[in-house]
């Protein structure tokens, strides 16, 4: 995100355009304080906005970050306020405006934040009165307001919109992770745990309600839809990765065995990325260090999960899968990945416990289990990597950590189609 800070006044490209005016956030603070009376009267005293993320960076999304000072006023009494938030908007470029809007990437999210976070909470504050270690509360962002409109052809032409207002972690000490170098130990566990709680929450939701999740929330993105999308860009990467390999003579045979492998990767996007039961559940299915922020408190690294564009009914091992094989250098990987697992079954099984749900007892699903599905997922990981792999062309570092992958993925013979297709 960038630090610069523009005043909303000001005529900066793009800014003016957008819906931050003094009525919309009267509309989005009467939302935030929408317990308050009638009588409660809200005063903007002033604000600012400044573009939320550097050129580029978000693709899904136009990003503006708003710092806005406000009075509550009841009868004669007034009370100053400060509140900075994040504004996600549907992209200005008319071609990314249409993808979004096909794929319903920002209805997904919108209805991530609005439906199922509400529900879980409700299914909470049921389930568990205490929570003296904090492992109930959501790692991710409040979100403070959502419209959506799908837009209409007749009689008039109305094009798709939609508003995402979040929480701005930022100026509570939240940071980025520089991709190119990765994440140390002490994030990766954060990351590790703060995934265990979405998992376990909903997992808990959808045993205690006895509802498939995908058929009580049908915005989830779904198997074939998702599965389409990711072929797409398997095939777009894949060209740009044969010829990195090309040029490297010890990567060879790694070259053989992904050519082998590419006539099979619809079919095994989609057999990895479907749900199996019992452990099904509400996957981020984007879960790399981008869509991550961290801060340390009194020595603990805490991890916030952004980005829920993708928010899926999968296996848990896929996001697991996912930020290890995209976001953690290979020494670490090698190193610690079982302990990361075992933190994660770790953190899994006791919040599911305080959910009144044993998983072991109940699912029969063992950690055994867990490293079996997280080895195939490793496969999936990799063809999602391929999807983006311009991220890591040209960056030494990030060349090397691909490098590194695929010959781990080649020693424990997972190029391999007929392991990969296997149940």
């Amino acid at each position: 995100m960038s630090d610069s800070e523009e005043d909303c006044s000001d005529n900066i490209s793009g800014v003016a355009d957008w819906p931050v005016t003094e009525e919309w956030l009267q509309a989005v603070l009467k939302e935030h304080h929408k317990d308050l009376t009638e009588s409660t009267a809200i005063t903007i005293l002033e604000f600012t906005v400044r573009p939320g993320c550097e050129t580029g960076e978000s693709v899904l999304s136009d990003i503006l970050a708003v710092t806005v000072t406000y009075c509550l006023r009841r009868h004669l009494e007034g009370t100053h306020h400060s509140l900075n938030f994040i504004v996600k908007l549907l992209p200005q470029d008319p071609f990314s405006r249409f993808f979004v809007t096909e794929a319903q990437f920002d209805l997904r999210e919108i209805k991530f934040y609005t439906q199922v976070v509400p529900d879980i909470q409700a299914f909470k504050s049921e389930t568990c009165l205490e929570d003296t270690e904090n492992d109930l509360a959501l790692p991710i962002p409040t979100c403070y307001y959502a419209h959506y409109s799908p837009g209409e052809s007749e009689p008039e032409i109305i094009p798709p919109s939609s508003a995402l207002v979040l929480e701005n972690i930022k100026p509570q000490g939240f940071q980025s992770v520089n991709f190119a170098i990765g994440l140390d130990l002490n994030q990766a566990r954060a990351a590790i745990e703060a995934i265990a709680k979405v998992h376990s929450f909903s997992l808990c939701l959808k045993i205690s309600q006895g509802q498939i999740l995908s058929e009580k929330y049908p915005f989830l993105f779904q198997t074939s839809q998702a599965s389409d999308s990711y072929q797409q860009l398997v095939e777009r990467g894949l060209p740009q990765l044969f010829e990195f390999l090309e040029s490297k003579t010890e990567l060879q045979h790694i070259l053989k065995k992904l050519n082998e492998l590419r006539p099979h990767t619809k079919e095994i996007i989609e057999n990895l990325l479907s749900a199996e039961e019992p452990m099904a559940l509400i996957t981020h299915t984007d879960f790399w260090c981008n869509n991550l922020m961290f801060r340390e408190v009194q020595g603990v690294c805490e991890c916030t999960i952004l980005d829920w564009q993708m928010v899926t009914y999968s296996r848990p091992t896929n996001d697991i899968a996912l930020l290890l094989v995209s976001s953690v250098p290979a020494e670490l990987r090698r190193e610690h990945t079982d302990q990361l697992l075992d933190l994660y079954w770790e953190k899994l099984t006791k919040i599911s416990k305080k959910l009144k749900v044993d998983i072991e007892d109940t699912l029969h699903y063992t950690r055994a289990k867990l490293g079996e599905d997280f080895k195939k997922g490793q496969l999936l990981a990799l063809l999602l990597c391929i999807g983006s792999v311009d991220l890591a062309l040209g960056n030494a570092q990030m060349e090397q950590r691909l490098v590194e992958l695929l010959k781990d993925l080649h020693t424990e013979n997972l190029l391999n189609p007929v392991v990969a297709k296997q149940k």
